[in-house]
């Protein structure tokens, strides 16, 4: 998993290297406040296509292992084509996202009491779909933005489960259809 997520980084920074051209004010370098909340750094890049119109892509990746045999191991591309009800990079929006990445989790218990088996057990598989998204973003400067929005949808999961956080033996192996919040962010935005 190390090697590929290192050569997804290297592709990732060459693209924004690129992208950096694009003429003022029509290209925004962010980052998603709630991704870091869980240790997942991240980073996404969104271009002014028309006067109401962006495409975004976003990646993160969350390498880590905790104390106790914890881990949420994953990576995320989420590319995203948004169309704006005043101007773009300003006020509402709505639009279309798709998704794929791979997961290796387990050992945590998870909030309101969602998925049960997580603490005990480790999951390790990909998934991939797509939702809709509504949003909202503020321009805060001249080079400063800030944004909220909250994405609905499907993933088709393919996973495997295993017996205990680190090892054992595979009990499971399947796949599943989930329907519900597929994105949630606070984003910091630096516009170019």
């Amino acid at each position: 998993m190390a090697k590929h997520v290192t050569y997804r980084l290297r592709l990732l920074i060459v693209a924004l290297l690129v992208a950096v051209s694009a003429n003022a004010q029509q290209l925004g370098l962010k980052t998603n406040l709630l991704y870091w909340g869980t240790t997942t750094p991240n980073i996404g890049l969104e271009l002014q296509t028309g006067r109401k119109h962006t495409i975004q892509a976003f990646y993160c990746v969350n390498p880590w292992k905790f104390d106790n045999h914890k881990s949420i191991r994953h990576w995320v591309v989420q590319p995203e084509y948004r169309h704006w009800f005043c101007q773009a990079f300003n006020g509402w929006f709505v639009g279309v996202h798709a998704m794929g990445g791979q997961f290796n989790a387990g050992g945590f218990k998870m909030p309101f009491g969602l998925l049960k088996e997580f603490k005990d057990h480790r999951y390790e598989g990909w998934f991939a779909g797509g939702g809709l998204t509504a949003g909202y973003q503020w321009p805060l400067s001249k080079h400063w933005n800030l944004e909220t929005s909250l994405g609905v949808g499907y993933d088709y999961i393919h996973y495997k489960k295993f017996e205990c956080k680190t090892c054992g033996k595979q009990k499971e192996k399947g796949n599943t259809n989930y329907v519900g919040p597929t994105k949630a962010a606070i984003e910091l935005i630096y516009m170019f």
